[in-house]
């Protein structure tokens, strides 16, 4: 009787080591809703393929010591009720330790299932000041500087470069009457007294605004020395730049990240050259980035057919970047990979070198990055106009 207990014992417990075993060499699993179609699938599509592509990298380099990483994606059609139905069903399906969404409405939406329930670490599109506000979101990450700080990092540079020697720099804020464009302006009047920039003027459209007359008399009354768009991805702005340079007007055009794309730089023709932007990643075409050398080098192997990605593809990259640096933190610390682990991770990470691809990242006092590169259109590119600037 003794020795069939003790045979059974060893049995459950040899059956016990190999479950654990088993769970041990499991894969990460990472699942994703991607606006593949739909109004937004112009940058679903390249964010997608760069999310895919940074953990398929990782893979190739050993993983997380030696885990594997795996990809779990939806199609949402940029439709929030399928957004969050599709991570309802990858939840219960798949339970992944992270997840990336299509949109700022759908972080907000689930944001308090993920803190209470869920407890899963979320990146997403979205550049929201209130996703990243870690005492509201602790779970929840922003994949560079909140809209507010591409503001403030190009306030920064303003007030370094003012038109006239000696006098404070203009700015007009140029936005649309959304929550995309209206998220940071009450932080940009802040960081502009704080740089010493004078705001003349604030223009506000409707997103899909076609009669900009009005807003560019304004801006012809005031002429100011810079203009910052927020809130668009193309339209209006060749117009608005277009209109400013028939008055005669010497403004120098900026945009944050969704309007600094190559895309736009096509459908601005010459007016293109000297717009300028932040933007928190390197270019494709910086090749002496090591980070972009290999991303080039990934896709000549697996996508010979590509010969350009758009920063919208680096931003997906970099988020599977961020997802294997939490995963391989745990692991150096012995601690399972589980969503409450990896979102204590956020603040720890802290004067990340990643090779001049989006400079040193620290997620210290937010989970938002806080630094970005300002760029200038020349020849059709961006070039970097100003080495990484950091909100400190």
């Amino acid at each position: 009787m003794r020795s069939r207990l003790l045979c059974g014992l060893v049995v459950g417990l040899c059956l016990s080591m190999a479950a654990a075993a088993a769970w041990a060499g499991d894969p990460i699993k990472i699942s994703a809703q991607q606006p593949l179609t739909g109004r937004f699938a112009f940058a679903g599509k390249h964010i997608h393929a760069g999310l895919a592509d940074s953990l398929a990298y990782a893979n190739e380099q050993g993983g997380v010591d030696g885990l594997q990483l795996k990809y779990i994606y939806d199609d949402t059609g940029y439709d929030l009720k399928r957004a969050i139905a599709a991570f309802k069903k990858v939840m219960a399906k798949e339970s992944p330790v992270m997840n990336y969404g299509e949109s700022t409405g759908e972080g907000k939406a689930l944001a308090p299932e993920i803190n209470n329930k869920y407890k899963i670490v979320y990146g997403s599109t979205s550049f929201s000041q209130e996703l990243a506000d870690r005492s509201q979101n602790p779970y929840m990450f922003v994949s560079g500087p909140t809209y507010a700080q591409q503001f403030g990092l190009l306030l920064k540079y303003i007030a370094k470069h003012p038109k006239t020697k000696g006098k404070k720099a203009t700015v007009a804020f140029f936005y649309s009457d959304t929550e995309f464009g209206r998220d940071p302006i009450p932080y940009a009047r802040k960081m502009a007294k704080k740089f010493g920039v004078e705001v003349v003027a604030e223009e506000v459209t409707k997103v899909g605004a076609v009669d900009i007359s009005s807003q560019i008399l304004d801006l012809k009354r005031h002429n100011p020395d810079y203009c910052i768009f927020q809130g668009y991805v193309v339209p209006p702005i060749p117009a608005v730049i277009q209109g400013a340079r028939d008055f005669g007007l010497k403004t120098t055009f900026m945009g944050t990240f969704w309007a600094m794309s190559k895309m736009l730089l096509g459908k601005l023709g010459p007016d293109a050259e000297g717009y300028m932007g932040v933007n928190p990643y390197a270019y494709w075409q910086q090749a002496d980035v090591p980070m972009i050398k290999a991303i080039q080098e990934f896709n000549k192997k697996h996508h010979p057919e590509i010969k350009y990605r758009p920063n919208s593809y680096m931003q997906g990259w970099f988020t599977g970047m961020v997802f294997v640096k939490l995963a391989k933190m745990c692991k150096a610390k012995g601690l399972p990979i589980t969503g409450p682990n990896l979102k204590d991770m956020i603040p720890q990470i802290k004067d990340w070198d990643t090779g001049d691809f989006a400079g040193k990242i620290s997620f210290t006092d937010s989970n938002a990055t806080g630094v970005g590169k300002v760029f200038v259109a020349k020849g059709g590119e961006f070039i970097p106009a100003s080495d990484w600037i950091y909100l400190k």
